[in-house]
């Protein structure tokens, strides 16, 4: 057993008991589980002057379900995020990450639309990737629509909606041009070989047993740790040419999360290839910990850091 208990920010130590079992074998019963409880809490968000609409959109016959979040209309082309919510592939929700897509509407001035991308093992790749990019796509027709910048649009993904963020940008790469790729505690190595991920089997949220089989429902037919894993779908097999020319990044991983070394490592691989990113490791945390305890300190620094880094990226530093 890794000695991670130790390690721990003790802020984070009171929410421990309280955390759920990540189980991806029983996958039904804990969706249904999480779905519930994230819709119950989405349900006492008060959204202000938010718009919010769940709609199907897409171009050429093809669409995605998002939920769309506007702010009070400006003068002036608004920027936009596309968010993709975490999950592991298998669950998660534009519910689950409702409260904080009102408050970076809120605090961006930004159009937010969320994507309810379909969930493995039903949809295993490529379909999650396939309505990420449709969502993409729409968001960029519908520009002048919706009072977007075209310009100015963010990719925004935390953990398994890290990876998605992440292939998306490999995927449109020299046709759409995403500004800025935000990727927290991002998923992206389907090898589970690094360090930190053969380090830490036993960490809150997420752990590489947790992984084996995430993985595993995502790649459907494709084998975890095969030749055949293309780097859209495991962005950490990516090589320096597959990453010419992206948008700039930021990176965010937590000390004592699995994904630690394989987020930094793909940070370090944009960087050989010439893409400007930026890379923070907070120590004493599990993955996704500013979502567990948002009052502790390294929550509010994650939290502040990502307004601040994503006002900065859509040119709406103030």
């Amino acid at each position: 057993m890794s000695r991670w208990r130790e390690l721990l920010d003790p802020e984070l130590e009171p929410v421990l008991d309280a955390l759920p079992a990540v189980d991806f074998v029983d996958y039904q019963r804990f969706r249904a589980a999480s779905d519930a409880g994230a819709a119950a809490r989405a349900r006492e968000v008060e959204p202000g002057e938010i718009e919010i609409a769940d709609r199907e959109v897409g171009p050429d016959g093809r669409t995605a379900s998002v939920r769309l979040y506007r702010p009070p209309a400006r003068p002036e082309p608004r920027p936009a995020v596309l968010h993709l919510h975490g999950g592991g592939f298998v669950s998660g929700s534009s519910d689950a990450s409702h409260a904080r897509n009102v408050e970076l509407s809120r605090e961006l001035g930004a159009v937010v639309v969320s994507v309810d991308y379909r969930r493995a093992p039903e949809h295993p790749y490529p379909a999650p990737l396939d309505d990420c990019e449709t969502a993409l796509r729409w968001l960029i027709a519908a520009a002048t629509d919706l009072g977007v910048d075209p310009g100015r649009i963010a990719l925004h993904g935390v953990s398994a909606g890290g990876a998605l963020a992440a292939g998306l940008a490999i995927r449109v790469r020299g046709e759409l041009a995403p500004c800025f790729q935000f990727l927290s505690v991002p998923i992206t190595d389907d090898r589970l070989a690094t360090a930190s991920m053969l380090r830490y089997d036993d960490t809150p949220i997420w752990s590489r047993r947790v992984g084996e089989v995430s993985w595993a429902h995502y790649l459907g037919d494709l084998a975890p740790g095969s030749a055949d894993v293309p780097a859209e779908a495991a962005p950490g097999r990516a090589s320096i040419d597959d990453l010419r020319g992206l948008p700039p990044a930021y990176v965010a991983v937590m000390e004592l999360d699995p994904l630690c070394d394989e987020g930094l490592s793909y940070a370090a691989m944009l960087a050989e290839a010439g893409v400007a990113v930026e890379a923070h490791r907070f120590p004493g945390a599990f993955h996704a910990a500013f979502t567990a305890e948002p009052s502790a300190g390294m929550s509010r620094r994650y939290l502040a850091e990502e307004i601040a880094v994503l006002a900065r990226a859509l040119g709406m530093e103030r």
